[in-house]
């Protein structure tokens, strides 16, 4: 156990409410904002110190290169989850989506097919045609034999490959779901993908909280052949609540994945911001200790919320992820309908990330954040609660 004063703490509504960004702005003050993957909790202060040193030596210029950030995110990954990852082979660039738009710009050609797993992060349906290809569904299919309840449908996407995809983008671990993806699914994904002649493009910007007692293994670190085939999408933006900061990382591990990231232009990493480069490298270097402390209250937010649903929500169903601080509800026994975000925000004042958005497989879903006070998801659970119970 982290001692109290080294946890990260959720600031009062007041003061959380003079927050500038999309959270705290979208909805009135009556609102309580669950629904946007932004933790309520102050920065860890390696980081902030970080962002603070560039400010006070006026060092804000263009970073043309990951810097820092390369052999802090090595350092990393070579800790948390026993990936060698070669420091040259860390590119930046301002956030996932934009590593996700750029890598497929140059991983596929105009109209080719790439494969989604639905329910997942909503902007993978808009990413794709942004970077000129078609997505296609592959949901992800039921297993109750595990601990999240579903896996890919491995079947579906060698038929996908078949009929042309060429790319997948991987959500691993799988938003909404918390779902991590298990090695042999990996593993098998691969070799489809080196089978058809396909990329896959793994975004794992939840890996570092990924919860103790869950193995996860990047893609890249699967097999020679996920090397082969694999671009992988890595951040400190939602473990360390920087979104804003702007800097993501493109990954590699393999000559013909360094050809492709070589075909981007330069501008891809021109774009990153100097701030988000230091404090993504203070992050993966010295935030351990923050990590960890954030991953215990974290946990204690899912015990809480598991409680809370037992009192106030029998009618609804959910599995405790096993990654990020995001809860994936099933309301379709409530009689709030396709949508119930929608009558949860009018009637209960409680912002959700609404089901439908995440695909067809998200009707009679809602998204909800549990990175937040144990007041602030107690309240919000209540009034759910009362929307529920009419």
């Amino acid at each position: 156990m982290h001692p109290q004063s080294s946890r990260p703490v959720a600031p009062p509504l007041s003061e959380l409410r003079r927050r500038t960004s999309a959270k705290w702005r979208t909805y009135p003050d009556d609102v309580l904002p669950l629904f946007v993957a932004e933790m309520d909790y102050g920065l860890a202060p390696v980081v902030a110190e970080a962002m603070v040193d560039l400010i006070r030596t006026s060092d804000l210029g263009y970073a043309e290169s990951a810097g820092p950030a390369g052999p802090a995110f090595a350092g990393f990954a070579r800790r948390r989850w026993g990936w060698d990852v070669a420091p040259e082979d860390v590119h930046p660039t301002t956030d996932v989506s934009v590593v996700i738009v750029e890598a497929l710009r140059v991983a596929i050609t105009p109209g080719d097919p790439v494969i989604i797993t639905p329910p997942v992060y909503p902007p993978f349906f808009d990413l794709i045609p942004e970077a000129g290809g078609q997505p296609v569904t592959v949901p992800l299919v039921r297993d109750d034999a595990r601990t999240t309840g579903h896996r890919l449908d491995l079947d579906g996407i060698s038929a996908a490959f078949a009929a042309g995809a060429r790319a997948i983008l991987l959500c691993h671990p799988h938003n909404p779901l918390g779902l991590v993806h298990p090695r042999g699914d990996l593993e098998a994904l691969a070799e489809l993908a080196a089978e058809h002649g396909a990329v896959v493009l793994s975004d794992e910007i939840h890996a570092p909280l990924v919860h103790p007692g869950t193995e996860f293994v990047p893609f890249l670190a699967v097999s020679d052949t996920a090397r082969e085939v694999g671009i992988a999408a890595e951040s400190a933006s939602k473990a360390f609540n920087l979104a804003g900061a702007k800097c993501a990382l493109t990954v590699v591990g393999s000559n013909p994945m360094r050809a492709l990231i070589d075909r981007q232009p330069e501008e891809v990493a021109f774009r990153t911001s100097i701030l988000g480069r230091a404090a993504t490298a203070a992050a993966f270097e010295h935030g351990d200790d923050w990590l960890d402390a954030t991953l215990e209250v974290i946990g204690e937010s899912f015990d809480l919320l598991d409680q809370l649903v037992v009192q106030h929500l029998p009618q609804v169903r959910w599995r405790r992820p096993q990654a990020s601080y995001l809860a994936w509800l099933d309301f379709r026994a409530t009689g709030l309908g396709d949508d119930p975000g929608i009558p949860i925000l009018d009637d209960g004042r409680v912002a959700l990330h609404r089901g439908p958005a995440f695909g067809l497989q998200g009707n009679g879903f809602a998204r909800l954040n549990v990175a937040c006070s144990a007041e602030v998801l107690t309240e919000a659970v209540e009034r759910i609660g009362r929307v529920v119970g009419g």
